[in-house]
């Protein structure tokens, strides 16, 4: 059955995600959404991407004050560069507008605060992208951890291949443009200065050195989707027992809960696989969430759960109950907050607890960039 009402979409980036996943995904969601207008600083980009664009050619911006004001925008999704989603952010919740907040949503509390400030005098509401809390297997796997009787460990992890190597193999045939000016790009890199000053010297105590830059921006990319997940499914630990934060590279954290451990693994590697998972231990049962790179469309999410079976016998039993990808669940999702006043489950006071821990990773391993200072 077709919905009563077609959201009109404005996309603010038309960068790698934007192509890749974003406008295929609002194409194919046509009975929910209609991409309208397109904002980037490169015309080239603009260009690329308004051919992308089914059901009507939209209009085309280098300016987000003028997609965010317009009525031929209802929601928006920012895609851009990071250092400029909390602006961005609220100049849709300024105009009333809903928004697909890619994520980071932020790297520090002034910034997200903000955002949060914002969005209590608007109509509108921030919804994060971290789109593997929206996948049906991990949703069901919330479930089955949440009838757990006793938590005893859990892992997070987080090894990827190169990034590169998925997006080529997607079948997407996304471009990069650099048809953007000087300023343009001092702007980025003074809006990026001023935000890693205030997330690690002013707010996490730590030195503002290159690896110490390097390893926010990880956790607020890679990581958030870690860790975010990993929030829902068992809550927020209540400290960092260690961390060895050997990036580039694999890192590792060991987060202490009240009564169980969690270890965190994540990074990179030049072996072209995707192993993410949450994994989740208790006496009798053991349930695991597998994701595959999210650049590929329609790979699944999977669900394993192995448990005791009477007093001395063993289960396994993998779910896939679905095809449909976290990236569509997602903006169902969207669609549903929109239109019948659902209330985002990964909003911007949500996305704090991740700059939370962030600051926690860190500083368990901060004498590295004192030292390197």
């Amino acid at each position: 059955m077709a919905a009563q009402r077609i959201l009109k979409v404005g996309i603010i980036g038309c960068g790698e995600i934007t192509q890749v996943a974003h406008i295929p995904n609002i194409n194919f969601l046509s009975q929910y959404f209609q991409t309208t207008y397109l904002c980037d600083i490169s015309k080239q980009a603009l260009q690329h991407c308004a051919r992308k664009v089914q059901g009507g050619a939209p209009e085309t911006t280098n300016d987000a004050a003028e997609l965010c004001s317009s009525p031929d925008v209802d929601v928006v999704v920012i895609a851009n560069a990071d250092a400029y989603h909390v602006k961005h952010g609220i100049l849709a919740l300024q105009n009333d507008k809903y928004c697909l907040l890619e994520k980071p949503a932020a790297l520090c509390f002034r910034d997200i605060d903000l955002l949060v400030e914002t969005e209590k005098k608007s109509k509108g509401k921030i919804m994060v992208g971290t789109m593997r809390r929206f996948a049906t297997a991990f949703t069901d796997a919330v479930k089955e951890v949440g009838g757990m009787e006793k938590i005893q460990y859990a892992r997070v992890r987080d090894i990827i291949g190169p990034n590169s190597t998925f997006v080529d193999q997607s079948g997407t045939f996304p471009q990069k443009f650099n048809d953007f000016s000087a300023a343009d790009t001092q702007d980025r890199e003074s809006n990026e200065k001023d935000i890693f000053e205030q997330a690690l010297v002013n707010e996490f105590g730590v030195p503002a050195t290159p690896q110490s830059k390097l390893m926010l921006r990880l956790l607020g990319g890679l990581g958030t989707h870690d860790l975010s997940a990993m929030r829902e499914i068992i809550g927020m630990p209540k400290s960092v027992a260690g961390a060895h934060l050997s990036f580039p590279g694999i890192f590792a954290a060991l987060f202490r809960y009240d009564d169980f451990p969690v270890t965190y693994e994540s990074g990179f590697s030049k072996v072209p696989q995707f192993d993410a998972h949450i994994e989740v231990y208790s006496p009798e049962k053991i349930v695991r969430v597998d994701f595959d790179t999210p650049y590929v469309k329609g790979l699944p999410v999977t669900m394993t759960i192995r448990e005791l079976i009477g007093d001395a016998g063993f289960q396994e039993r993998k779910v896939r109950k679905t095809y449909v990808d976290p990236y569509t669940t997602e903006f169902l999702d969207f669609y549903d907050c929109v239109v019948n006043g659902k209330q985002p489950k990964t909003s911007a006071a949500d996305a704090r607890n991740d700059i939370e821990l962030f600051k926690m990773i860190i500083q368990a391993d901060a004498g590295r960039y004192e030292s390197e200072d």
